[in-house]
């Protein structure tokens, strides 16, 4: 008896395993949440080095706020990137 292949439905597979989507979206949800705390630390470690070896003693705030600063300006791009990346996606799934 031949084996005649199925009839193929008119949807297409999805690129990206809806499982994977999910994980890289948790991703990037943790960078974003760990991203803004680490940069003030780093600001702040970088601003006591230079407050030991500059005798100074206002460098290490300094370096808190321009981490902070820096951190958040990012994760602000990273939001809206992924915003962009959604709408894109969105944008796809209302056209099939």
């Amino acid at each position: 008896m031949p084996f005649n292949r199925p009839i193929k439905d008119g949807k297409s597979r999805p690129e990206k395993p809806v499982g994977l989507d999910a994980v890289v979206q948790a991703e990037k949800m943790i960078q974003i949440a760990i991203l803004l705390p680490c940069s003030a630390f780093i600001g702040w470690l970088i601003g006591a080095w230079l407050d030991k070896h500059l005798h100074q003693t206002w460098i290490g705030f300094a370096g808190i706020l321009f981490g902070g600063f820096s951190g958040l300006f990012y994760v602000v791009r990273l939001a809206l990137a992924a915003e962009k990346a959604s709408d894109k996606s969105g944008d796809t799934d209302k056209q099939a």
